[in-house]
């Protein structure tokens, strides 16, 4: 015989804050990332009694609940004071500024992303601890405001052309006999001319007549 579903008690109790801009940077990512930090402040009984819609928190609990509303409210309340300076985690930077998992340890590694320190935390079902780098929100705000990525993608792009130009250049040296009057067959009187010629190597490289 079918089991009867369970009816779900309505909440009576409710509170609600609402997260600054400044806090959740306009990302979900980020504003789900502040509510686990809550959740992780809360008794294990009342963790799920918080929840966001958007960029508002919300605490519910049934009537009943007074004293466990009140210690969680209060809970709460104390831990969003200064919540603009939460850091920002990966998976948030990446929401934020619209960026890869490449880009991220790219530009980190490159001093262009400014790491605010390491956090360590032991991940549900896992014995290992994981290590990662956790970024100023303030830091993330000026990039994200000054629209940097475009300008680091643009630099990125730029300095990818020039390595495949050097590797091109590089390929095609170890093709070319050296400038010592050891043409091969192949090589035409007007090559080894231009091979003696002095600084032709960077007037070619630079691709000045092209």
């Amino acid at each position: 015989m079918p089991s009867k579903p369970k009816m779900k008690l309505e909440a009576k109790l409710v509170r609600e804050w609402t997260l600054p801009a400044a806090a959740t940077l306009g990302s979900s990512v980020r504003a789900r990332g502040i509510l686990l930090e809550m959740r992780a402040r809360l008794p294990a009984a009342t963790k799920k009694s918080l929840d966001i819609v958007g960029a508002v928190l919300a605490l519910r609990m049934t009537e009943g609940a007074e004293e466990d509303f009140r210690t969680a409210s209060e809970v709460v309340s104390k831990a969003l004071v200064g919540i603009e300076d939460l850091p920002v985690i990966p998976r948030e930077i990446q929401d934020i500024l619209s960026i890869s998992t490449t880009e991220r340890h790219r530009w980190l590694k490159d001093g262009r992303l400014q790491s605010a320190g390491t956090r360590t935390v032991k991940l549900r079902g896992r014995a290992k601890k994981i290590t990662f780098h956790v970024f100023n929100p303030r830091h993330v705000e000026e990039v994200l405001n000054e629209d940097l990525i475009s300008a680091w993608r643009e630099d990125d792009a730029e300095t990818k052309a020039e390595n495949r130009r050097q590797a091109a250049w590089k390929a095609r040296l170890k093709r070319t006999p050296k400038a010592s009057g050891e043409l091969s067959p192949e090589t035409t009187a007007d090559d080894g001319a231009r091979h003696k010629l002095k600084g032709w190597d960077e007037f070619e490289r630079d691709g000045l007549l092209r």
